[in-house]
């Protein structure tokens, strides 16, 4: 099947099912200037192990660690804009194709291009919160509070630290991630899955719910052959031929 035939096959699957829904990774970032985790040459876990710096037991015994090294890589993120891809996913749920969106990154970039719907299950970048008293701050606050050093950042409140509103490797899934599951097994009649590698549970475990499911992903994924298209392309060029062809109807 050709790029064009695959792009068409998807377009109809879209309009076949009522309850299409998307599921997001790195991999459609990259073109914000977010490198993704897993590609050879330029992932992110080729260069740093993110449990060594990035992860709860990090951050409560090693705060300075965590902040010097790991938090660098969260104030970047938040500075990044939107593609092409995440501005048709918006416009696909705007046209009232795609009635929800999970997302796997926290860079928030699907808020920022318009999505309304969207699940952000590993949480984002807007906000931090004290780990005392649980007083949420904008997320500018612990950069400004890291870049003048005062690290670990301090809530003003209590004294107790601040962390970003993320999902770190040893926190627990959101509490609306186990409603989300249910929604997919009885809801989701066709996900397509968009720049992940699908292999970070439980999140990968959401397409096997899906009646049907599409992959658009430039490296394999275990999925593969349970999908009903498979387009290994850029993200951001494969997105926006799909809105342009269900613009065409």
């Amino acid at each position: 099947m050709s790029y064009t035939e695959q792009i068409e096959k998807l377009a109809e699957l879209i309009i076949e099912n009522k309850h299409f829904y998307a599921l997001t990774g790195a991999g459609i970032s990259t073109d914000s200037g977010i490198p993704d985790f897993r590609s050879p040459g330029t992932g992110l876990w080729e260069k740093v192990d993110p449990i060594a710096v990035s992860s709860v037991e990090v951050l409560q015994n090693n705060p300075r660690l965590f902040y010097e090294a790991g938090f660098s890589r969260f104030s970047s993120i938040s500075l990044a804009e939107p593609n092409d891809g995440h501005y048709s996913l918006a416009r696909l749920e705007e046209k009232g194709y795609l009635k929800g969106l999970i997302t796997q990154n926290i860079d928030g970039l699907h808020v920022k291009a318009g999505s309304k719907k969207v699940w952000e299950v590993h949480g984002h970048l807007r906000t931090g919160y004290c780990m005392g008293c649980k007083k949420k701050y904008p997320f500018e606050e612990l950069v400004q509070q890291v870049e003048l050093k005062r690290i670990p950042p301090l809530c003003h409140n209590c004294f107790s630290m601040l962390r970003p509103e993320v999902v770190l490797f040893g926190d627990p899934m959101p509490n609306f991630f186990f409603e989300l599951q249910q929604k997919m097994q009885h809801e989701c009649d066709f996900m397509l899955v968009v720049g992940s590698s699908l292999v970070v549970y439980p999140v990968a475990d959401l397409p096997r719910m899906a009646k049907k499911m599409a992959i658009i992903n430039q490296q394999p994924t275990d999925y593969d052959h349970k999908a009903e298209v498979v387009i290994k392309e850029n993200s951001s060029k494969a997105l926006k031929d799909l809105l342009d062809k269900l613009e065409e109807r």
